[in-house]
């Protein structure tokens, strides 16, 4: 079978099992070819397929996410390499990179902690951001710590990205000019897509019956830690504005928020007292 035609057919077997089948097996299909999807969309795809493809595509139908399968993500200005055990990053956590970049506008911050780093998308896409800064993932996950510290190495920032394991902000005493935090807030009986409960870990996903078990450890840590002028941005689910929010203002905190791409309130901006 052509390339072209296996995409097609390979689009209509994954359908089920996402919102962008075509898209899916366009990247499958580059994966198989070890290109870019770009260079593969301009290519001659009248080129028989690969003979991999095929075992892309059953992972595919199966449910795996193609994060995992290609594994790698893309993030901000960053490609990320994800694998089982760490949360695939998702558009919508850079909203808390434009909340950072909103905050300090042509200043820059210099030390940014990250709180949960999995695969330390929003504490590398901070580094990428401004070069001149440096930064802490934390992560109660040694494999999410790995992969995390692998894309470091990988794109250079190892001198500048330290990693440790740690339960949220038990334990610092330091302040940081930027705090990001992207913790579980899906109440623990939501119903969430076949590939997301199925395979990312579910420690990142869930916090307790209303979702907020994660902002309540969260709430009384933070304060302490944001230097003068500096802001935390933590990212909340669409329905927890006030919820997630009240927790952070009952210790003093500023709260202000910032909406997604598609308008539904996203990141938590919060700025200490003193």
């Amino acid at each position: 079978m052509r390339a072209a035609e296996a995409i097609a057919a390979a689009a209509q077997r994954v359908a089920g099992g996402g919102d962008t089948p075509r898209l899916d097996a366009e990247l499958l299909m580059a994966h198989a070819l070890g290109i870019e999807r770009e260079a593969m969309l301009l290519s001659d795809q009248s080129m028989p397929a690969p003979a991999g493809f095929e075992a892309l595509v059953q992972r595919r139908t199966a449910g795996e996410p193609i994060a995992y399968i290609v594994g790698r993500r893309a993030f901000w200005t960053i490609d990320l390499e994800v694998g089982p055990g760490v949360l695939i990053p998702r558009p919508d956590s850079e909203t808390l990179i434009e909340a950072a970049i909103e905050h300090f506008g042509a200043s820059a911050p210099s030390r940014v902690l990250d709180l949960g780093t999995g695969s330390g998308a929003l504490l590398l896409a901070a580094l990428a951001q401004w070069p001149g800064a440096i930064g802490l993932g934390i992560d109660a996950s040694s494999i999410a710590l790995g992969v995390a510290q692998a894309n470091a190495h990988r794109l250079g920032m190892a001198n500048r990205a330290m990693f440790e394991r740690g339960n949220w902000a038990t334990g610092l005493a330091e302040t940081f000019d930027l705090i990001l935090c992207n913790p579980p807030y899906v109440e623990a009986q939501a119903e969430l897509a076949r590939d997301v409960v199925e395979w990312e870990p579910h420690e990142a996903l869930f916090a307790g019956r209303d979702g907020l078990d994660a902002y309540h450890m969260l709430a009384p840590q933070l304060a302490p830690l944001i230097a003068p002028d500096g802001v935390a941005c933590v990212e909340i689910g669409a329905t927890q504005e006030a919820s997630a929010g009240a927790l952070f203002a009952a210790q003093g905190l500023g709260v202000a928020l910032r909406h997604d791409l598609a308008g539904r309130p996203r990141c938590l901006m919060l700025r200490s007292p003193n």
